[in-house]
């Protein structure tokens, strides 16, 4: 299954998230700095104390908001105080909700580059997500013989040079969250698998080295984070339908603490 998304309709007022729906959110990082003040009220005191330890105010507001806005929506969803959520983390860190197991299990995952936020949030289903700023000053072909399969190595020698940077991009964006919904981080060899990521092909996972079986039970979708940026999506299994979301902080409602 493959999608291109580059609809990213306003925030809905009640958020409800059926069992055959993936919901994607685009945020803007750069909340002014009141708005930073009152979400950091609803970080717990280690959440507060890592964002303490940035080093450059921008970056430290960044956290804050990324973090608050995630207990946020997971709060909304869940219908419950955002502070009172709990996190718990598998052997290689990513983060899940602490839920008991006879509760349908609530998935997300989060990314953020330059000044954007990426969340994905799915019932049941594992979901994957990155989004990266475009830069220009790299060594594309030398990068991309460190994360680029030897198939994938050969198909991007072959791009003309106009596609390269949207090639490259894709595929690093796609390779993130595929490792990102596996839960294993960069344990899993970025050349053990291969995606497409030539301009215009649609967004999918092609093969895998460790088990050419995973190639059936994950999708993959295309995401249009914005001007300058690439992003993808990654889900457990098929036949869902994905929904897009924007997160406008000049309206974004603050529940009471």
């Amino acid at each position: 299954m493959s999608i291109t998304a580059f609809s990213w309709q306003p925030a809905p007022l009640t958020l409800q998230l059926p069992a055959n729906e993936v919901h994607v959110w685009r945020m803007p990082l750069d909340w002014p700095a009141p708005l930073v003040a009152q979400l950091r009220r609803y970080l717990n005191s280690d959440e507060q104390q890592r964002a303490d330890r940035f080093h450059f105010p921008q970056h430290r507001a960044h956290y804050t908001a990324a973090r608050a806005v995630l207990r946020l929506l997971l709060g909304r969803y869940l219908q419950v105080a955002p502070q009172a959520l709990s996190f718990t983390y598998n052997s290689y860190g990513k983060p899940a909700l602490a839920t008991a197991d006879t509760q349908p299990k609530l998935h997300f995952n989060v990314s953020h580059s330059g000044a954007l936020a990426l969340y994905a949030f799915a019932y049941n289903r594992h979901v994957g997500v990155d989004v990266e700023q475009m830069r220009t000053n790299v060594d594309f072909l030398g990068l991309s013989k460190q994360v680029f399969s030897l198939q994938e190595q050969q198909i991007f020698r072959m791009l003309p040079p106009a596609q390269i940077i949207d090639a490259f991009y894709n595929g690093w964006t796609r390779k993130e969250a595929f490792i990102k919904a596996k839960g294993m981080g960069l344990s899993l060899p970025l050349e053990q698998f291969d995606v497409t990521l030539t301009p215009g092909e649609p967004a999918r996972l092609c093969a895998t080295a460790f088990a050419p079986t995973e190639v059936e039970q994950w999708s993959m979708a295309e995401l249009a984070p914005g001007e300058g940026y690439k992003g993808a999506l990654v889900v457990e299994g098929s036949h869902w339908v994905l929904q897009c979301w924007q997160l406008d902080p000049d309206t974004f409602m603050l529940p009471p603490l």
